[in-house]
């Protein structure tokens, strides 16, 4: 996914914020990347499920586990509703739960469900990996650093900066057509981010 107009959407939108003195916010890439996952997730309802015994859940709700770190491994809180919220919320509900996640203050609600999961490791440098599915969510989304790589664009040369990503699916619930044209529609929405505004 070519990423350099999330980039300056995201130095823009960090720019203008940094003028509004104590209400100021700073985006991530990932708080970014969180937002275009659950408008995907709008456009291709049928990833945003779990499987059971008894049948496939589809959630109503878009509810984005977060994978982060802590030193007895991972833990993933949930960013409820990310695609009725704003970057600025989502930035700001993202360090809460991440702070709270390293000092286990975290409430079970609050990290467990979710119907769908994001791992990001961009921040430790890894070019590209697979993540490992949240059970019983039936998918995951393992995004790598951006980075800047050699890309034709109308037929010469050119350096982009690309982020790989990779969707982990569990096939009883999302089969590989229908993982690819999840992972169409985020690319789609990464690579036009003004989408993430409206």
């Amino acid at each position: 996914v070519e990423i350099d107009a999330l980039l300056k959407l995201r130095s823009d939108l960090n720019a203008k914020s940094a003028k509004d003195g104590p209400a100021a916010f700073k985006l991530s890439v990932n708080d970014l990347v969180i937002k275009a996952a659950a408008l995907t997730l709008r456009r291709v309802p049928t990833v945003n499920a779990s499987w059971t015994e008894d049948n496939i859940v589809l959630y109503d709700d878009v509810d984005i586990s977060i994978a982060v770190s802590i030193p007895e491994g991972l833990i993933t809180p949930i960013v409820r509703k990310a695609d009725q919220k704003g970057l600025a919320a989502i930035s700001n509900e993202m360090k809460d739960l991440a702070a709270r996640a390293k000092t286990g203050k975290l409430k079970p609600d609050e990290y467990q469900g979710g119907g769908f999961s994001i791992s990001n490791m961009g921040m430790y440098g890894v070019s590209e990996f697979a993540a490992i599915i949240n059970p019983p969510q039936a998918a995951i989304l393992a995004v790598a650093a951006g980075q800047q790589r050699p890309v034709v664009k109308n037929g010469a040369l050119a350096i982009a900066t690309v982020m790989t990503c990779t969707l982990s699916v569990d096939h009883r619930v999302v089969d590989g057509a229908l993982g690819a044209e999840w992972l169409a529609a985020f690319k789609a929405i990464v690579e036009d981010p003004l989408s993430l505004m409206l």
